[in-house]
């Protein structure tokens, strides 16, 4: 009898935990788009076709050297500026695509920075997301993104992120390229028993980085194939309406044994 009370016990208070870290059930086909680096095709190829479709965007800008001036390869950021002015989310990637792993916490405060004046400067709202430029990410790294109270980061692994499970500074995801389509596809497909799919992708079209490029017309057929099957495309921003990020920040152990890396 003292056995199943303290069953029941530990069944509420497991309970108890979930319904506090999630503020409402996680729906069946919830997909976050995210897109890294700021290439031109964003601005060009990506935003008009997320229109078409009604999807929701997040899009982790820096300034990738050493020829984001060029205006054939990046954005440039009165394109940034259009990218909030159309409802996408503008998140910081840091200033020079940089290593967070490796850098002090000042460096890291003055790569985070940049981002932050120059939205500010344009009226762009203030980054509260984060993306580790190349995966590359510590312990520390988490620290410091506390300490700037940034929301949530993204990280790689090729996993589903159950909010219930994995920290909220170690979102998984998919990357997208040329030759993974099939990968992807039945990525999409494990959205489901509260687990939501996070995809990066990089250009559409890539130059400079061509090993991840998506080809324009292989993400349209991305797009097609979640309208078609009615999934709910959202930024990463809009997962706080289910998730109690606070809460989940205070009883989930940040897990970095787990590949975070694509």
């Amino acid at each position: 009898m003292i056995k199943i009370l303290l069953t029941i016990i530990a069944l509420n208070l497991y309970l108890h935990g979930h319904a506090q870290i999630l503020k409402k059930n996680i729906p069946d086909k919830l997909i976050v788009l995210t897109f890294d680096d700021a290439p031109a095709s964003h601005y060009s190829v990506v935003a008009p076709l997320l229109k078409e479709f009604g999807f929701g965007a997040t899009f982790f800008v820096c300034e990738f050297p050493p020829n984001y001036k060029d205006s054939s390869l990046y954005m440039n950021w009165r394109q940034i500026k259009a990218l909030d002015s159309m409802g996408f989310e503008v998140a910081n990637h840091t200033r020079t695509h940089a290593n967070v792993s490796k850098i002090s916490q000042t460096a890291f405060n003055a790569e985070l920075e940049y981002i932050e004046h120059k939205c500010d400067s344009l009226g762009i709202a203030k980054p509260i997301n984060f993306a580790y430029p190349g995966y590359g990410l510590s312990a520390k790294s988490l620290e410091f993104l506390q300490d700037k109270e940034y929301v949530f980061a993204r990280a790689g692994g090729s996993r589903a992120y159950d909010p219930l499970v994995d920290h909220p500074y170690l979102i998984p995801s998919w990357a997208t390229h040329a030759d993974n389509k099939s990968e992807i596809l039945a990525a999409l497909n494990q959205a489901q028993e509260g687990n939501i799919v996070v995809l990066t992708l990089h250009g559409v079209p890539d130059i400079e980085h061509p090993w991840v490029t998506t080809p324009p017309e292989l993400f349209r057929e991305y797009l097609q194939f979640l309208s078609d099957n009615k999934f709910k495309v959202v930024a990463l921003k809009d997962l706080q309406t289910f998730i109690n990020v606070d809460e989940a920040k205070r009883t989930i152990g940040a897990d970095l044994s787990k590949s975070l890396k694509n």
